[in-house]
């Protein structure tokens, strides 16, 4: 079912695209700063197979921290629970999302949670297979399904392009490496880290991969469970404890939904039984955060009742 271009999305996305002047593209990683800090988009995409949007969904942008989310799905389903939070803990943190501070000061130095750099990193450290091929391959397949589209590959160029310049991920990997928290080579995990963050997709498809969450693991469309309904749950709690970097708390607040976003601009918002959300907006606010995307939610919130407190 293509997907319906809705003129009361149109006028929120106008609305909401004035606050892009005041945010900035994430140059730091050199090929995320060649976007449109103007661009924004939305697609929201329902249960029933229904599907609505505005500005140009077409446009593909990579994952990034939205990655996260989905890895942790991925490692939950594969390692269990158990597993996964002997290594990382469960706790919002209100230190930027790259902090190595509170490693410094843990006892053990286990990452707060595994939405933050140093926690995404241990999650990914996770994955099972015996090569970063392998590995990446898994997740892709994953995503893929998450998806409903066998086309999703990585951007090279941006995983490059972060590889080269992830020294801040690298001194994160080598302080939890001499925690023992890992246990592999450090090119190694940061190349498949950076190959999981460059996974490219567009509005459509990452509101379809928020609509599964917001079902609760289920894909309406085929009837299939793809995430286990508890699984489903506790990523759903991690992003709106932490999806948000540390303007979670604000973002629970005055928009109330399950949400992660990454440096790309891209947001990914599952309302709980409703409809997936995914925006694309790459001009971000000082917290890392698409500060038009935001705005943009903040007026779908308010409009239309959508928060969950």
């Amino acid at each position: 079912m293509p997907c319906q271009t809705s003129e009361e999305l149109q006028h929120l996305v106008e609305l909401s695209k004035k606050y892009a002047v005041n945010g900035k593209v994430a140059d730091y990683i050199p090929e995320l700063g060649k976007a449109n800090p103007n661009d924004l988009s939305i697609a929201i995409h329902y249960p029933d197979g229904r599907c609505i949007s505005a500005g140009d969904i077409s446009k593909k942008f990579t994952l990034q921290s939205i990655s996260k989310v989905i890895c942790l799905a991925l490692v939950l389903i594969e390692r269990g629970f158990d597993y996964a939070f002997e290594l990382v803990g469960m706790e919002p943190t209100g230190d930027p999302f790259n902090s190595i501070a509170k490693l410094e000061t843990m006892v053990p130095a286990k990452p707060l949670n595994p939405m933050i750099n140093a926690g995404a990193l241990v999650v990914t450290h996770m994955l099972k297979g015996n090569t970063v091929e392998e590995r990446i391959n898994r997740l892709l397949t994953f995503i893929r399904q998450l998806a409903g589209n066998p086309n999703i590959e990585i951007n090279e160029k941006v995983a490059r392009s972060e590889f080269e310049t992830a020294d801040l991920n690298r001194a994160l990997c080598y302080f939890l490496r001499q925690h023992k928290i890992i246990k592999e080579d450090v090119e190694t995990l940061l190349d498949l880290y950076t190959k999981q963050c460059a996974v490219e997709m567009n509005c459509l498809d990452l509101a379809r991969i928020g609509m599964i969450f917001s079902m609760d693991g289920v894909d309406p469309l085929n009837g299939k469970r793809i995430i286990p309904g508890e699984i489903a749950r506790i990523c759903k709690t991690f992003m709106v404890t932490c999806g948000m970097y540390n303007a979670s708390g604000e973002f629970a607040i005055k928009i109330g939904i399950p949400a992660k976003s990454g440096v790309s601009g891209g947001i990914l918002g599952a309302v709980p039984r409703k409809f997936g959300i995914g925006i694309f907006g790459p001009a971000l606010d000082e917290k890392g955060n698409s500060i038009a995307g935001i705005k943009l939610l903040e007026l779908l919130s308010r409009s239309y009742r959508l928060s969950m407190f």
